[in-house]
């Protein structure tokens, strides 16, 4: 399952498939009519209203910033984590990953703030994980997370607003960036490019569900010369200004084939929020780009893992999944706020493994 802090409804694949979920095989499992009271009213929050199919049931549609889809019926079932309740979750019978990396998924978990993701249907007040640079490690906790050898967590508030914008996801987790700092220099930005404008745009959300960070405009072109100017002698540029990562990633280097890692010696950069600090160093900083060889396969293609929001086009700011590995990540809906604090996941994970 894939989790998503920056959805809200979580789905089941319904497709057939030895990991997918079969809906035939419970005896508890039941679909929503368009005219319940839930399809009409607890799916207010979707950014799309369900529409209603052929055989009248209530039909949803997903769609993701990175172009990734899914459809299905809004259905419910019994989950059993702290006790079985009955849980309300898409369905899916149609999905398409932009990526392909996600084809074999079995579903999608929604933690966002809104009435139908997962923690909002538990009442859970408190959630934490902490997602490894590996891919068979991470830790997902419900609850307090009181661990000994857990590093004090720094908190930054969440932003709320008071009246609906047009483009403020209010069931986002929602932060203040206050600035980005390049190995010690911080980048020259107004604040009021930081923060949302009368329409919403320019949110800074914490969304585990996207891969990379996303940067509106001036902020991300700030970042590319401050990074570039940095690493001049220590990375080779592609040089070719059309190449396009994902749409949004236009800053990319040539790196020697087979190294493993990308060369030592690059500039931390660190997202800056009221009270806390996230720090993006090493091989966080370079993704390798599959297929994508130069100099006959000898050189292998790497670009920042900062993206451009405006080529997406998107009017947000997204702290993506890949900058918070390594990074034990507190969700603290009462208290209203979210908290930072490094750590190696892959020991996290053996260490609560030996606690439960």
């Amino acid at each position: 399952m894939v989790l998503d802090t920056g959805s809200e409804l979580s789905w089941l694949n319904c497709q057939k498939g030895p990991t997918f979920f079969n809906p035939s095989a419970s005896s508890t499992f039941s679909t929503f009519p368009c005219t319940s009271p839930t399809c009409r009213t607890r799916t207010l929050d979707l950014p799309i209203r369900p529409n209603c199919a052929s055989s009248g049931s209530c039909h949803v549609y997903l769609s993701y910033a990175d172009g990734s889809s899914a459809e299905g019926t809004l259905s419910s079932d019994v989950l059993s984590l702290t006790h079985p309740s009955k849980s309300i979750f898409a369905c899916v019978d149609s999905s398409f990953s932009s990526t392909g990396a996600d084809s074999a998924t079995t579903g999608l978990i929604g933690m966002n703030r809104g009435s139908l993701s997962l923690v909002s249907q538990m009442g859970t007040p408190k959630f934490s994980y902490c997602i490894s640079s590996r891919d068979d490690t991470g830790v997902l906790l419900l609850g307090e997370a009181e661990l000994p050898w857990l590093l004090p967590l720094n908190y930054t508030p969440l932003v709320q607003m008071s009246l609906p914008l047009p483009y403020f996801d209010r069931v986002a987790y929602s932060v203040q960036l206050q600035g980005i700092r390049v190995a010690g220099t911080v980048l020259p930005l107004p604040k009021s490019v930081l923060r949302p404008d009368h329409t919403g745009a320019g949110q800074t959300m914490v969304d585990s569900g996207t891969q990379f960070t996303f940067l509106l405009g001036p902020v991300y072109e700030a970042l590319k010369v401050e990074f570039l100017k940095q690493t001049k002698g220590v990375l080779k540029s592609l040089g070719e200004p059309e190449f396009l990562f994902q749409g949004a990633f236009d800053t990319c280097f040539r790196v020697p084939a087979g190294v493993g890692q990308v060369p030592a010696g690059l500039p931390e950069v660190v997202l800056m929020f009221p009270g806390a600090e996230v720090a993006v160093g090493g091989e966080r900083l370079l993704y390798r780009v599959e297929g994508e060889v130069r100099g006959g396969g000898a050189e292998w293609v790497y670009c920042m893992t900062f993206g451009n929001s405006d080529l997406v086009p998107m009017e947000a700011y997204v702290i993506g999944h890949h900058h918070q590995q390594n990074v034990w990540v507190e969700y603290d809906l009462r208290g209203g706020r979210v908290g930072f604090a490094p750590i190696r996941c892959d020991v996290a994970g053996k260490r609560l493994g030996a606690v439960f």
